[in-house]
């Protein structure tokens, strides 16, 4: 039965860190079999409200997780910052975050692994679930004209600034020469509409609101220029994956039955968002959604961490192999 908590702040996760360690399932260890005895085995995953992670409530709703001996309870965060702690300190098993994220937390000792591919780029440039959006008389036209320019990001050295810096650089342009400002998505869209900014980088559903007030995309920062970029997984500890493997190839066998199904039921996505997002059901038809894929793109992993050490997010590429999917 689905138990979804109300979304939290990173304060409130950080004091949970300050509590300890300890199994969200009460159990020490944790480790037996899902299912076992009849019991379903509870685990706690925490989540974003966006698009992206639509098929893990498809999947729950379907009852994916329930097959797999798995009592699901969604907690609902503000972004992967507040996630990772709550899953360092065992109050969580599984979360939702960003690749670049997880290669810097890794890169800086957190023990963290990806355990199963959550949203990725559809792979066009020009019809994507985010893209640099300027407005239509602002002379940007392509890649190089960002040069010099003011760009909003939701976070500062993270995946989108460092994308957008990995392609003005590889156009021939200068990336340094980018000024990055940090904002909230919500208000990025008058930012550009005052002039604060040149362009902003807009995710889903903001790209679309973006576009309705007459912005238009340069491209998209997800297609290009990794190819097939795997944008977001879901991930655990290094202690939890030990401790609890067979939990672990439970969630994993049903999160990749909950993407495939997701991919395959684009109407059932669409359906969904109204009982987990505050996206105005105005919009959902106009959406471009992630692609969800079962598998991730190891390479593109590989990409993002060289193109992070490149553009100083980290001062050394992590373990990959203990990072990615075993």
């Amino acid at each position: 039965m689905k138990k979804l908590r109300a979304a939290f702040a990173l304060t409130a996760v950080l004091a949970l860190t300050a509590c300890g360690g300890g199994s969200p399932s009460g159990e020490e260890g944790g480790g037996g079999s899902p299912g076992a005895g009849g019991e379903l085995t509870p685990v706690n995953v925490g989540v974003i409200p966006i698009v992206d992670v639509a098929p893990i409530y498809l999947g729950e709703k379907e009852g994916f997780f329930e097959e797999a001996g798995l009592d699901l309870e969604l907690t609902q965060a503000q972004g992967g910052a507040a996630i990772v702690p709550a899953i360092t300190s065992g109050q969580m098993d599984f979360g939702f975050s960003n690749v670049t994220s997880l290669i810097i937390a890794r890169s800086k000792g957190l023990p963290m692994q990806m355990v199963a591919s959550g949203s990725s780029t559809t792979g066009d440039e020009n019809e994507d679930f985010a893209a640099v959006m300027v407005k239509p008389d602002s002379g940007i036209k392509e890649i190089t004209d960002l040069e010099g320019k003011k760009i909003a990001v939701n976070t500062l050295n993270n995946i989108s600034d460092s994308t957008i810096s990995a392609a003005v650089e590889e156009a021939g342009g200068d990336p340094s020469s980018v000024d990055y400002v940090e904002m909230p998505f919500p208000d990025m869209r008058a930012a550009l509409e005052q002039g604060n900014v040149d362009a902003i980088a807009a995710v889903e559903p903001f790209l679309t609101l973006a576009r309705q007030d007459g912005a238009v995309s340069v491209f998209s920062n997800y297609a290009h220029p990794v190819e097939d970029l795997t944008v977001a997984v879901y991930f655990t500890s290094d202690e939890i994956a030990e401790q609890k493997p067979e939990v672990t190839e439970a969630f994993i066998s049903a999160m990749k039955k909950s993407q495939a199904f997701a991919e395959e039921n684009p109407d059932k996505v669409r359906a969904i968002l109204p009982e987990y997002t505050q996206i105005d059901p105005a919009i959902i038809e106009e959406l471009t959604l992630p692609k969800f894929a079962q598998e991730v793109n190891a390479e593109s992993i590989q990409e993002i961490a060289d193109i992070s050490l490149e553009g100083g997010l980290i001062e050394e590429i992590p373990d990959m192999e203990a990072l990615l999917p075993r």
